[in-house]
């Protein structure tokens, strides 16, 4: 009897590392890697970062090496986008009609940029960054470009904002509220990167709002404040945050919810159909609550996790959400879950002025995140340390004399 195909929807890191994992697990059945974009699998940390600065060479940013997908007999397609997911007859149906059978399917559709809908968004010059061909036409901008205006403050809109002042165009950055990151790092230490900008040249416009892009001709002049500042500007990135692609999961009925909703298994409600990456609003066991994350490294192992559980083991996604991000001089990675509301302080030791040094978030006496700024022997300790849940000391977080693996 022949094995059933597994079906994976999305080419990004969460299907890419599902297929490896189907393969490095033995799996010897047919494996479907279906991918909406031309170019095969990508990594898209690069896209807003070395790659977009020109420190990358393109092939790099590629996730497999040429012919890793014939090698390991994985049916990729690219340019292929999916339509329609009937749980049924079991199959997946792609634009031209095709129909595809599965004994499982993996659902790993990513997120889209959110959109700034007010008047002249769709003029020349105003960008958005998501793909590889995003991030080729805004490094050819930024070459030519005299002044960019970058609309929110997030991760995205702070690392172009950083790669474009290497580039040369001045830039502004317009910031809803009254630091960036200050409802992911909180206030304290948001200011340390919202000063670390204008330290580099950048005008920060806080607690602003865009009424309108300004042009003629179809092409970008200015951006409006709603306050009716004007900001000259030659170029524009939109950055205002993503929208998880969960069409193809809601017409098929399954539950969604912030995301498509999934077990610790990463299973949906139907047992052959799972869903991992920026879609997946996951029932995590560590944190006893559900949770979805649009980030690399979530969907890197959750990719893994999925394609375990389609194989029928006891696979469970406990991972705590990582994140990490390179500005000028500034490298950081951050582990935990800690959103505004849901811890009492935050505990700093280090250097914070001089940029080496690392962050508590406190709940009680636990650390529920924690962060370090280019601290790199860190990354373990910490790691080991908001996983533990143990109880500590907020004194002896703060003392640099402690070593963090006493903690």
């Amino acid at each position: 009897m022949s094995r059933p195909r597994l079906v994976v929807v999305g080419a990004g890191q969460a299907g890419v590392t599902a297929v490896e994992t189907l393969r490095s697990e033995g799996f010897d059945g047919s494996v479907t890697l279906l991918g909406a974009e031309p170019h095969p699998p990508y990594e898209r940390p690069p896209l807003s970062k070395g790659y977009l600065m020109g420190e990358e060479p393109r092939d790099k940013v590629f996730s497999r090496p040429d012919g890793w997908y014939r090698d390991h007999d994985v049916d990729l397609r690219t340019g292929t986008q999916v339509t329609g997911l009937d749980r049924d007859d079991q199959v997946v149906v792609t634009g031209d009609g095709e129909r595809i059978g599965y004994g499982g399917v993996l659902l790993a559709t990513g997120s889209r940029p959110r959109r700034l809908d007010v008047p002249g968004a769709d003029l020349a010059g105003i960008h958005q960054l998501r793909t590889l061909d995003d991030s080729d036409a805004l490094k050819q901008a930024l070459a030519g470009g005299r002044r960019l205006v970058v609309v929110g403050g997030g991760w995205i809109g702070l690392e172009v904002a950083a790669a474009a002042r290497a580039a040369g165009p001045e830039v502004v950055v317009v910031e809803r509220g009254e630091v960036p990151l200050g409802g992911i790092l909180g206030p304290r230490v948001a200011r340390v990167f919202a000063d670390l900008h204008r330290d580099h040249g950048v005008d920060l416009r806080t607690s602003a709002g865009v009424a309108r892009f300004v042009g003629t001709g179809g092409a970008l002049e200015a951006v409006e404040l709603t306050d009716g500042t004007r900001l000259d500007a030659d170029l524009a990135l939109v950055a205002v945050g993503a929208v998880p692609r969960t069409e193809l999961a809601e017409t098929a009925g399954l539950a969604v919810d912030n995301g498509v909703l999934v077990d610790a298994h990463l299973r949906t409600a139907d047992p052959r159909v799972w869903a991992a990456g920026d879609i997946a609003n996951a029932d995590h066991p560590v944190l006893g609550r559900r949770i979805r994350v649009e980030h690399w490294a979530t969907a890197n192992s959750q990719g893994p996790v999925a394609a375990r559980a389609m194989l029928g083991q006891d696979a469970t996604y406990r991972d705590l959400p990582f994140f990490f991000t390179d500005q000028y001089e500034l490298g950081m990675e951050y582990v935990g879950h800690a959103p505004a509301g849901s811890y009492d302080r935050v505990v700093l030791r280090g250097d914070v002025a001089g940029l080496a040094f690392v962050a508590f978030w406190l709940a009680g006496d636990r650390v529920a995140a924690a962060m370090h700024v280019n601290t790199w022997d860190a990354t373990e300790p910490l790691t080991t340390l908001v996983t533990s849940g143990r109880a500590v000391d907020a004194e002896r977080l703060a003392d640099a004399a402690v070593p963090l693996d006493e903690l």
